[in-house]
């Protein structure tokens, strides 16, 4: 198939994308509530969210606040966790945080992030929250704006020419991303670039006979 000399906007993609996925699922991490979400998305650095999600289900069962995060322990936790990568660091990081966040309705199954945690700045004082790590929460959670750069949304960032080769950190990227991509999207971006770069538009031999947006796609990568 002959590609066609037309540039794939964020807008087109997008509005096309997002037609072939399931918008009512922001993110594919098991969770049972807001400190589970945010455990499962300091778990997913540098680990598939398939990984992460065949210990949580049994973790979240006995520790899903940071009340019962803390009784488990640390010991008890990397027992859990030992086959997602770095889990020593992750194991000691969670239960920093559990600590920070626990209160006397910390033991309430249905957990929220006090409201003063709504704001990236202040997510990101917590033990093992990072900028990307408060993005994907912020945005899952709260319906923010931010946009969290993982391994997909860089790789596809790059892949569609939305940004050079210079743009070399998450940071540079979702700067760039947050200027370009119309404001209207950024709520689903993550959402969107995540599945379709997992499923679809992959590192290695990319289904673009699948993809909705391949008749405008000129990316050297393109595998038709």
């Amino acid at each position: 198939m002959t590609k066609q000399n037309i540039t794939l906007t964020p807008d087109i993609y997008f509005k096309n994308v997002s037609k072939t996925l399931n918008m009512n699922i922001r993110s594919e991490l098991y969770s049972t509530n807001e400190f589970a979400f945010a455990v499962a998305v300091i778990l997913s650095a540098q680990a598939t969210d398939k990984k992460v999600n065949e210990v949580t289900p049994d973790l979240f069962k006995i520790a899903s606040t940071p009340d019962t995060m803390l009784k488990l322990g640390e010991e008890g936790l990397k027992k859990h966790i030992h086959v997602i990568s770095f889990f020593n660091n992750k194991a000691k990081n969670i239960i920093l945080l559990s600590q920070q966040l626990k209160d006397k309705n910390s033991n309430n199954n249905n957990y929220k992030f006090p409201k003063k945690y709504h704001s990236r700045q202040e997510l990101m004082k917590l033990p093992g929250i990072g900028q990307k790590t408060a993005n994907v929460i912020m945005n899952v959670l709260w319906g923010a704006p931010n946009i969290g750069v993982d391994t997909h949304v860089f790789r596809l960032s790059h892949r569609f020419g939305w940004v050079k080769k210079s743009d070399n950190t998450p940071e540079k990227v979702e700067e760039k991303l947050l200027k370009i991509i119309p404001s209207v999207y950024h709520e689903i971006v993550n959402h969107v670039m995540v599945l379709h770069g997992r499923y679809t538009c992959k590192a290695i031999r990319p289904q673009c006979d699948k993809c909705p947006v391949s008749k405008w796609c000129n990316s050297k990568d393109k595998n038709i």
